[in-house]
């Protein structure tokens, strides 16, 4: 993390159009005209936000991991970060950040990936990505673009601290966030946000203990 990527945002949230709470654990979807700008604010500190982009005219163009890193470089997001499509246009830009560092490769947790990485039993436990079936099977905005679980790419993981080291293996640590802390980006272009607010007790990139987030959003 570097500290000349943690700057401040100027926007009053009393003002905001849109001023909403995603509970623990739970997924949420929204939308965001471009030129609006998204924050993400970490409530309690350490809480992970499995998010996923989408065109909001056509859910076939979406946020895309491997275009994102590939053409900045860059395997975590801050400032300055663009988001791009799999069709290769930028989505948003991150225009303000306190925390620093942002996951792009650690991906959701699902019942599969629960018990290959704990055990067993851990199976019936909620995921982010029954979160985002949940949304898509459930919420009007998807069911208008047809999206269905063909439509789950790779996520970014906001406030989530993956370390990749020297050989390549992925390490889930102790987050890098604290409470109050935020992440902010401009939209490019009209998108669909599709957020699972992490229930992973198995890992501390919640400290174990999923937490609110608060969302806001300013023309």
């Amino acid at each position: 993390m570097n500290a000349q990527n943690l700057v401040e945002s100027t926007l009053n949230p009393d003002v905001a159009v849109l001023n909403a709470v995603c509970a623990a654990g739970e997924p949420w979807v929204g939308e965001v005209k471009k030129g609006q700008t998204f924050r993400i604010v970490d409530l309690e500190g350490n809480q992970a936000v499995d998010t996923l982009f989408y065109n909001a005219h056509d859910a076939a163009e979406r946020y895309s991991a491997a275009d994102t890193i590939s053409r900045q470089h860059q395997l975590y997001l801050t400032t300055g970060s663009r988001l791009y499509s799999n069709l290769g246009n930028v989505m948003l830009v991150i225009t303000a950040d306190t925390c620093g560092r942002h996951d792009t490769v650690g991906g959701a947790c699902a019942a599969e990936s629960n018990t290959t990485r704990y055990t067993l039993d851990k199976y019936p436990m909620h995921s982010c990505r029954d979160n985002f079936l949940h949304a898509l099977a459930h919420d009007p905005v998807c069911d208008r673009l047809g999206m269905s679980k063909r439509d789950i790419p790779a996520n970014i993981n906001f406030f989530m601290n993956v370390p990749v080291t020297e050989t390549g293996k992925l390490q889930f640590a102790d987050g890098v966030s604290a409470p109050g802390k935020y992440v902010e980006m401009r939209a490019e272009m009209d998108v669909v946000v599709l957020i699972s607010n992490c229930p992973q007790l198995n890992n501390p990139c919640n400290a174990y203990n999923p937490t609110p987030v608060r969302l806001l959003v300013w023309n």
